[in-house]
Formats: structure tokens, C-alpha cells, sequence
């Protein structure tokens, strides 16, 4: 029995009714007839899955390479395709065939290592949708659906779709999305903080300064916090510059002193 019709329902070429042909195939044991049905299924949809094998030619793949995995996953959908749940095969079809494209891309062509954990997480949440495709139609499986069919957390289902979705790295040279000033994402990434070498500094000190006398840490204070000059800090305390500088080197020298003694220590 043929299992394309002559008069389609379906606009594309490409798609071919098969519905009739699915059922028999729900029907028949295991043996040739079945066999011999399926592969004309199979063949029947092949011109959909070069198609959407095509979609990809653009990404650094041999397309011959595309095809053969396109019509791997177009196996896999006519082998699982449930035809007692009411879908067209089409759209069970299209979703697998291209989640298999892409998985050939993750699996063969990442350029960051993934961990096995997130790969994991990536092959079932991309099954669990896949099989939920059949029972939701018009929309996208929820991350709840996915996580219930899935047996993980939505957190889990959350990292699976982020490494569905992250294969291939930018240059830090590329240009940042929305971006109209040429910024890169080079120019986004964080450096180290020179201040981090200050608060060390600090925490050392901040007991042996608490220790001086009230005049001396005022001293210090305007100084190397308020940013003031000797002077102004002399005319502050009505006491003259050449006093402040002493008192100054006095308790820098004092304070390094017990501050290597506590380290040493």
C-alpha cells in the first residue's frame, strides 16, 4: 500500500499523509511487513528532513553530514510517533529531527568543555520535551511539565535548556548586543580591584590605630583620610607643620613596627 496519497491536506511537498499508514504500522507484529512499511514511511518523509537538514548548512557542518542525521532523527520519530494520541507526525516530527541536528552540533562541534552532569541534564530535558511535544500542541512544553516528566527540578530542567542553547563561544571581540558605541565583550569583563591590597592593609593596622592616642589618630586621620595638608592640619591644631611631621613618622614607624612583630609572631 503506497503511503503517499495523491490529494494532500498538508501545503508542503514535503509532508507527506501518512496518516493511514501509521495506523497499520501501530498494528502490525514485528516482522517484514512491518519493516517494509516503516522503511517506506521513512522514505516518504525524507525530502522534510533534507529540508530541515538545509537550515543548518550555514554552520560550518558538511551538509551530506546534516543529512545523515536528519534522517537519523526522522527513524527515531517514525519509530516513537504514538499515532493513537490524535497529533499530525509532522509535529512530532519536526522537533525531533532538529533536536537531533543540534545535538550532532553540541556533541561534535562545542568548543567548551561541558560537564557530564550538564550533559545529562541536556539529554533528558531535550527527550522529555520531545515526548511531551505529542501531548501539548499549539505551545512549547512548560519547564514544570518538563521537570514532572522528567523526575528533576526546575532548577535541573533550567541548566539542561541553558546547554541546549550554549554550544559555540563569541570572541571577546564581539560586539556587546545592543550595543551602538563599538563596545566589545572584551570590554565588559571585570579586573582586579586594586584596592583589595588597601583593605589587607588596613585590617592589619585598624587595632594598632585604635591603640594611639585620641590627638595622634586625629592626626592620621586627617591626613591620610581627610586628604589634608601638613600645614592645614597644623593650623587645625594650632600646633606648628614641623610638629605634625614628626608625629606623623612617630606613629607610621610605631604602627609597622608592631604590625611586623605581630607577624613574625
Amino acid at each position: 500500500m503506497p503511503t503517499r496519497a495523491t490529494a494532500k491536506r498538508h501545503p508542503h511537498d514535503d509532508a507527506p499523509d501518512t496518516t493511514a499508514a501509521f495506523r497499520r504500522l501501530a498494528a502490525l507484529p514485528p516482522g517484514p511487513e512491518r519493516a517494509t512499511l516503516r522503511d517506506e514511511i521513512v522514505e516518504a518523509w525524507l525530502p522534510m528532513a533534507d529540508r530541515l537538514a538545509g537550515r543548518f548548512r550555514s554552520r560550518g557542518e558538511n551538509l551530506d553530514d546534516l543529512r545523515q542525521v536528519a534522517a537519523l532523527g526522522l527513524v527515531k520519530a517514525v519509530d516513537r510517533f504514538d499515532p493513537g494520541l490524535g497529533n499530525a507526525f509532522e509535529s512530532y516530527a519536526v522537533p525531533t529531527i532538529t533536536g537531533e541536528i543540534k545535538r550532532h552540533f553540541r556533541d561534535h562541534m562545542w568548543t567548551l568543555h561541558v560537564p557530564r552532569r550538564v550533559q545529562e541534564l541536556r539529554n533528558r530535558v531535550r527527550c522529555a520535551a520531545q515526548d511531551l511535544s505529542q501531548t501539548v500542541s499549539g505551545r512549547r512544553p512548560t519547564v514544570t511539565e518538563i521537570a514532572e516528566h522528567a523526575h528533576l527540578s526546575e532548577e535541573e530542567v533550567r541548566a539542561g535548556q541553558e546547554a541546549l542553547e550554549s554550544f559555540s563561544a563569541l570572541s571577546l571581540d564581539a560586539e556587546l548586543p545592543g550595543s551602538d558605541d563599538g563596545h566589545s565583550l572584551g570590554d565588559a569583563l571585570g579586573a582586579p580591584d586594586p584596592a583589595l591590597d588597601t583593605v589587607v592593609d588596613r585590617e592589619a593596622v585598624r587595632e594598632r590605630l585604635a591603640a594611639l592616642p585620641e590627638r595622634e589618630r586625629a592626626i592620621l586621620y586627617m591626613r591620610f583620610f581627610g586628604d589634608m595638608t601638613q600645614s592645614g592640619i597644623a593650623e587645625e591644631l594650632g600646633i606648628s607643620q614641623m610638629h605634625v611631621s614628626r608625629l606623623i613618622s612617630r606613629c607610621c614607624g610605631r604602627v609597622r613596627e608592631q604590625v611586623m612583630r605581630d607577624e613574625e609572631a
